[in-house]
């Protein structure tokens, strides 16, 4: 068992130090199983974070941030409109500088997978690549040669940011993704490759997007192919709630790609994968941590649906689990236009998407907010880190592939069982999952498994609805000592000891050198055994997602008060103007609702913030309760309000029953007051609102809170 616990934590343990020489870098392989560092297997956990949507000063805080929620690689899209908007004119400063954000990664030591593009969307205006290219003429995404000079410029540029800092330099870059969601010749990614190649790019593996399948592949090892998975979708044309076959993604299953991304460019999509695909390892790079609002379907996603998804992919084979987005972000300021994807734009105008956050409602939020699924997924991310080795070469098996999988199917347990010998003796694990989105799947009574030669548990047992484990079969724990099985979640084996994660409504029992009992739950401290030296924790979910966390201070929020007439040095709020003429909703080009535009909010309802003068509240994080339509926060400084100057737009929100929030720490240090302007809700709006919205006609602010020394207040500088 140490073996395992020594390679499963190599990747926590990756130092600078390699840069010292070549012989301390570890060796990256990968074979249809897995990665191999250093010649040990891993399972990484791998987390998007877009470093050009945070501030810098917040980055080393935020990185940590994902490196406690379990996350081992971070994934960055280079986005090619935030660094040359003006043709010829390349800004690497500030929240740009990616060579900068790159030295923070290796400083936690967390390798980093960069996303090169030319085109990369993130729904970004026109997917990342410049307006200037457009209107050039040139074709996008092909072998044209000005298209393909235009691109290596770009690469050359962000050689710049990478020498160094590659993998074999000791540095943290260890793999990059050519272009992204492309379907074409191979040939297109093959000459990206060559580009790269070809300025010094040397990194230990490359990939791309293993959706849509390829109208003629790149040849094989060239590069790896990611998949994904999501539980909604923003780009869904339709208005109601459900829509699309998002549900497969909560059913075990072998094909490992997905049919409803992009599913508004991608029409008709098959479960297929280009021609050799499988002979690759099964890797994700799009589960979804969440996902965005846009102005025509807003999205509210749930903790239980990443959490489902992931144990799915993993249970179904996959053996690294990327989450897209893992950490939101805020678009930045753009010198000729808003950055964000919207229908009026001259590419990717498949959807109309906030001008300001990207929040994705991920497990860390637009201002490093830990959202509930942080918590919730860490126990899985442990469980990947400590036993790691053993599962990467374990096979999928499907007990239910005889049944034919449908929409909110409750007829049966949905469950497999990952190993790499199917017999008896076997070490394996169970994974069970009775829950699917917007689904009340029912209680599975009279439930027993047998997998490995065991048949477990001793009684048939009940799975409550919701219920999302995974059990071990036949685990060795120390010389000649073995847990035949477990109804309880292993989650961390370290140190000579072994924690399990109970699940509620599930008797924890352990069969030990077959032996049988039943355990409570005692504390995090106390052992319920010791077997050979190792012993045995029961923890409750709660305990399971804290383990190993950082402390953090409890957060404190206070309300700011409405307020009649001038506002004290403790803030409040004030409605100055009420909504004008309501608007009448267009259908924009994409053929689904547009968004308002800015003359558009000229008609807005206009409240008025005043930011306490207490230091501690105005470095906390706003949260504004309201109903309407969309709102926007401007910010004014003193010297705006004495001039009659206008605010700075600062944060935007697709109303969806969720409250609207702002880092108020990101706010200049002479900022006198903000500005909400919200649009109302009207009638028979041609927009999804999830069951959590209001949508009766109208607007209103219903309350604004601060909150406080949470683990998202501002780093000091």
């Amino acid at each position: 068992m140490k073996r395992y616990l020594l390679a499963a934590f190599l990747l926590l343990s990756m130092s600078p130090s390699w840069a010292q020489g070549e012989s301390s870098v570890p060796t990256v392989e990968w074979d249809r199983h897995s990665l191999l560092i250093g010649g040990r297997r891993v399972v990484p956990v791998m987390g998007e974070i877009h470093y050009s949507r945070l501030p810098a000063e917040e980055w080393p805080r935020e990185v940590r941030k994902m490196k406690e929620g379990g996350i081992t690689l971070i994934a960055t899209y280079v986005f090619w409109n935030h660094i040359e908007e003006e043709h010829g004119l390349f800004d690497w400063s500030g929240q740009r500088n990616l060579r900068r954000f790159l030295e923070v990664c290796q400083r936690e030591s967390l390798p980093v997978v960069l996303r090169v593009g030319p085109y990369c969307h993130g729904e970004v205006r026109c997917g990342g690549i410049p307006d200037w290219v457009f209107q050039g003429g040139v074709k996008t995404r092909s072998l044209d040669s000005r298209f393909l000079a235009y691109t290596e410029t770009l690469y050359r540029q962000i050689f710049t940011q990478v020498q160094g800092l590659q993998w074999k330099d000791g540095g943290p870059v260890i793999a990059c993704q050519f272009d992204n969601e492309f379907g074409g010749d191979g040939a297109y990614l093959m000459a990206l490759k060559d580009i790269a190649l070809r300025i010094g790019f040397d990194l230990p593996f490359y990939t791309r997007t293993g959706w849509p399948e390829m109208r003629r592949p790149t040849p094989f090892g060239e590069m790896i192919p990611l998949y994904g998975d999501y539980a909604d979708g923003f780009w869904d044309r339709t208005t109601k709630e459900g829509a699309g076959n998002y549900w497969k993604a909560f059913h075990f299953k072998s094909f490992r790609s997905s049919t409803a991304i992009a599913s508004e460019q991608l029409k008709n999509q098959q479960e297929r994968t280009s021609q050799g695909d499988e002979a690759y390892p099964y890797f994700t790079c799009e589960l979804g941590g969440g996902m965005m609002t846009s102005y025509h379907r807003r999205v509210y996603l749930y903790p239980e649906d990443a959490y489902s998804m992931a144990l799915v992919k993993l249970g179904s084979g996959s053996n690294l689990l990327g989450y897209y987005m893992y950490h939101g972000g805020t678009n930045p300021e753009g010198r000729l236009t808003y950055l964000n994807e919207h229908q009026r734009t001259l590419a990717t105008n498949y959807n109309d998407l906030p001008v300001k956050t990207y929040d994705f409602q991920a497990p860390l939020g637009e201002f490093g907010q830990p959202n509930p699924h942080y918590r919730l997924l860490r126990p899985l991310h442990l469980f990947m880190h400590d036993f790691g080795e053993m599962l990467a070469p374990m096979e999928a098996h499907f007990p239910c592939a005889d049944r034919e999988p449908r929409k909110h199917d409750d007829s049966y347990l949905r469950w497999s069982y990952r190993t790499a010998t199917d017999g008896p003796g076997a070490p394996a694990f169970v994974f069970v999952n009775n829950y699917e989105r917007l689904a009340d799947l029912s209680d599975k009574r009279r439930v027993q498994f047998e997998v490995g030669g065991v048949r477990f548990p001793r009684r048939p047992f009940t799975v409550p609805a919701s219920t999302m484990a995974l059990f071990p079969v036949n685990l060795p724990l120390s010389e000649g000592n073995v847990l035949d099985y477990a109804t309880a979640q292993p989650v961390a084996c370290r140190d000579g000891r072994m924690w399990f994660e109970q699940k509620r409504g599930i008797q924890a029992e352990f069969c030990i050198n077959g032996r049988v009992r039943t355990v409570r739950h005692t504390s995090t401290e106390q052992p319920f055994a010791t077997v050979g030296g190792t012993s045995l924790y029961l923890v409750t979910t709660e305990e399971a997602g804290d383990l190993f966390l950082s402390p953090t201070q409890e957060p404190h929020t206070r309300a700011l008060p409405p307020v009649s007439g001038e506002p004290s040095g403790e803030g409040g709020y004030s409605r100055v103007k009420t909504a004008g003429k309501p608007r009448s909703v267009p259908i924009g080009v994409a053929k689904v609702a547009e968004e308002p535009t800015d003359e558009d909010f000229r008609e807005a309802a206009v409240y008025r913030i005043t930011l306490p003068t207490d230091t501690l509240l105005r470095q906390g994080l706003m949260s504004i309760r309201y109903r309407g339509d969309v709102a926007r926060l401007y910010v004014r400084t003193s010297a705006d309000v004495r001039q009659g100057i206008p605010g700075l737009l600062v944060a935007d929100n697709f109303y969806n029953g969720r409250p609207m929030l702002m880092g108020l720490w990101r706010l200049p240090a002479d900022a006198a007051e903000l500005e909400l302007r919200i649009l109302p809700l009207t009638a028979d709006m041609p927009v999804y609102f999830p069951r959590e919205a209001d949508t009766t006609s109208g607007e209103a602010l219903l309350g604004i809170d601060i909150t406080t020394e949470t683990p998202s207040s501002p780093v000091s500088h």
